[in-house]
């Protein structure tokens, strides 16, 4: 997910109303961080209880909080997840990600059939291999074309090994989606990975303990 310019627009209105005062303590910044390193820190409650309160303190910016969306999904709350991509969309259009969230959403309320049929559209995201996750996700491409497509970046590594892993888990095919969501998971991608790459050391903690 795009992280950097989705925080920094959450954040923007509080910015002016800083300019006049200073926030407060526990205000939404705060809320904000608290819910990022509970969710890294694998404090998943606490992770969505923080982000639950922030978009209540916040209406108007909740559409931006996907974090709060990926929360949701490893706290078993599908259909509030599913209406949380559906909301980022309207904000964030293009990505990519966003589509493959609201999949894995749907497909645990639902099943992968219905999730394939009410996957999001999207603009053009340039990210490599992004387009192909995509179709793979639509069920025009078979994931095995995948990782070829993305190359030898690292970071196109990583967002390979991780939305195959998490495709794979969808279908219900444990072995496939631990190959894969072990390598997204190694130390390697931790510089390239960002938040999501803590997504991966979640994810297969979670996968382990099945």
């Amino acid at each position: 997910m795009r992280t950097a310019a989705i925080v920094l627009h959450v954040f923007a209105t509080f910015a002016v109303a800083g300019a006049a005062r200073a926030q407060p303590p526990g205000g939404p910044q705060a809320i904000f961080n608290r819910a990022v390193a509970d969710f890294q820190g694998g404090r998943i409650a606490e992770s969505v209880a923080g982000f639950d309160t922030l978009a209540k303190l916040v209406p108007s910016e909740a559409p931006q909080l996907w974090q709060r969306g990926i929360a949701l999904y490893y706290a078993g709350r599908y259909q509030d997840c599913r209406a949380q991509f559906e909301s980022h969309r309207t904000v964030n259009p293009d990505d990519v990600e966003n589509a493959a969230w609201h999949f894995l959403c749907v497909a645990r309320a639902e099943s992968p059939e219905r999730a394939r049929a009410a996957l999001l559209p999207v603009g053009p995201d340039p990210r490599v291999p992004l387009t192909q996750i995509y179709q793979m996700f639509r069920g025009t491409l078979a994931p095995e074309a995948v990782l070829p497509a993305a190359g030898v970046r690292p970071e196109s590594q990583f967002y390979a090994h991780l939305y195959l892993g998490l495709y794979f888990d969808a279908l219900g095919n444990k072995a496939r989606a631990l190959e894969h969501i072990t390598a997204a998971a190694a130390d390697r991608f931790a510089p390239v990975g960002g938040y999501m790459h803590t997504v991966a050391r979640i994810h297969l903690g979670m996968l382990q303990r099945r």
